[in-house]
């Protein structure tokens, strides 16, 4: 499972020209489920993610964590995370999990932030085509990988 993580003053995502969802200042989640992640994977990166000190505390250094901040958190999920450019010009998604798998792993990955946080968590919509605008805060950028667990 794979997360790309942005400090946001902002985000929204926008499904078929109506406004879905929009937060105020969190994190921007994009979830990438490939087909061999299980549950462990959502608590490991759900647990992480959530304990990560990302945002600032009255010294300006990174040393708070998301559910310390009380932020908002929007997850959209991205099957692209998992591309192989590993041959050719033209990207294989060949280890993104199929929907059947990926989606109810998405849903568990909402859940167990919400539960982390105790705040609702907002979210795209599995499988549709998406345009999220975010203002990236720092910025902060945090690739984070439940394979490399680093």
């Amino acid at each position: 499972m794979r997360a790309l993580i942005q400090r946001v003053s902002s985000a929204s995502v926008i499904i078929n020209d109506l406004a879905h969802s929009q937060i105020e200042g969190g994190l921007l989640v994009l979830l990438g489920i490939e087909e061999s992640d299980c549950r462990e994977d959502v608590e490991w990166l759900a647990r992480k993610i959530s304990h990560m000190r990302i945002f600032d505390d009255d010294d300006g250094h990174m040393n708070l964590s998301l559910s310390e901040t009380g932020g908002d958190t929007m997850v959209i999920s991205q099957f692209t995370l998992h591309a192989s450019t590993k041959k050719g010009n033209r990207p294989s998604f060949i280890r993104a999990a199929r929907p059947e798998q990926a989606l109810p792993l998405y849903e568990m990955f909402i859940g167990r932030i919400q539960d982390l946080t105790g705040k609702p968590v907002a979210s795209g919509q599995f499988g549709a085509s998406m345009q999220v605008s975010l203002v990236n805060d720092g910025p902060v950028t945090i690739w984070i990988d439940s394979r490399d667990r680093q």
